[in-house]
């Protein structure tokens, strides 16, 4: 049933991965347009935001904001290290959380930088964060890639009576 939906509306078979999420799950269906809806929502908040926020603000938990964000980004790290070393195939995850944080990172060192500190800024950027943030998406993809080749071998090697061997 799954497969002749997924044929019916975009015209290709599902993947051994992707019909797992094609069943009856409710969330799997309303996910989709929900986000889509969500995205088009940031649109004129967006724009609205980019005319109403002041060029300048003083923050009173400015520290506390940046101490935060990089306890979130050194728990992000730790976890890509570790799903990495135990070849883990929530890498693939683990990764790509680690390359936006990386990127939300440099952006917001570079545009909240004072005049003075700029240079350090765009040059750790440069040279450590964004350089990171590909490795990890390029890690996120490659690991997602090696998965799914893992579960078609793993489908392959099944009996042709259609059940998992025990």
């Amino acid at each position: 049933m799954a497969d002749g939906l997924a044929r019916r509306t975009t015209g290709t078979v599902p993947s051994a991965r992707d019909a797992a999420l094609d069943g009856d799950a409710r969330v799997v269906r309303w996910a989709g347009p929900a986000f889509v809806v969500f995205s088009a929502i940031m649109v004129p908040w967006t724009i609205y935001l980019g005319y109403s926020l002041p060029a300048r603000q003083d923050s009173p938990h400015y520290d506390i904001a940046w101490v935060g964000f990089d306890v979130l980004l050194l728990l992000v790290l730790a976890g890509t290290g570790y799903f990495a070393l135990r070849r883990s195939a929530y890498l693939a995850i683990a990764a790509a959380a680690t390359a936006a944080l990386l990127v939300v990172d440099a952006w917001f060192d570079i545009m909240t930088s004072p005049r003075r500190e700029l240079a350090e800024a765009i040059t750790l950027a440069v040279l450590i964060e964004l350089p990171l943030a590909a490795l990890c998406a390029w890690l996120s993809y490659h690991t997602q890639h090696l998965e799914e080749r893992r579960l078609v071998l793993l489908m392959r090697r099944r009996p042709t009576g259609g059940r998992a061997p025990r």
